[in-house]
């Protein structure tokens, strides 16, 4: 098992960043491709970035490239989501999530196994 633990989450205006974090317990995943999901009120949840076993292999919504980044830290077993130049619409929780073993890299969300339980990015106008 798996327990999956967000941060980093608030209130931010238009143009600013935050950085978000997803610590991971129980097990390692250093073997595991990482993603982030995030989820509105009344829409499906949405695939942000994904991370293999090594920072060279990510992947991205069309809607975040060039403003998210993602990264591991696998000695602190965490995953990080850096949010610059963020706009109204980003407003979700954001969860990550667990992926293949292996560390394929991939936006579906059924390749996902454990996740975690969410946290709030509100961006004002």
């Amino acid at each position: 098992q798996v327990q999956l633990v967000e941060s980093g989450g608030g209130v931010v205006q238009a143009g600013g960043s935050l950085r978000l974090s997803c610590s991971a317990s129980g097990r390692s995943v250093d073997d595991y491709s990482m993603g982030w999901f995030r989820h509105t009120l009344g829409k499906a949840r949405e695939f942000v970035a994904a991370i293999g076993r090594d920072e060279s292999t990510t992947y991205y919504l069309d809607l975040v490239k060039g403003r998210f980044a993602i990264s591991r830290d696998k000695f602190k077993n965490t995953v990080y989501l850096q949010m610059n130049d963020l706009k109204p619409e980003d407003t979700a929780v954001y969860i990550c999530a667990v992926g293949p073993w292996g560390g394929r890299v991939t936006p579906s969300e059924s390749d996902y196994n454990y996740w975690g339980q969410g946290t709030q990015v509100t961006v004002s106008a």
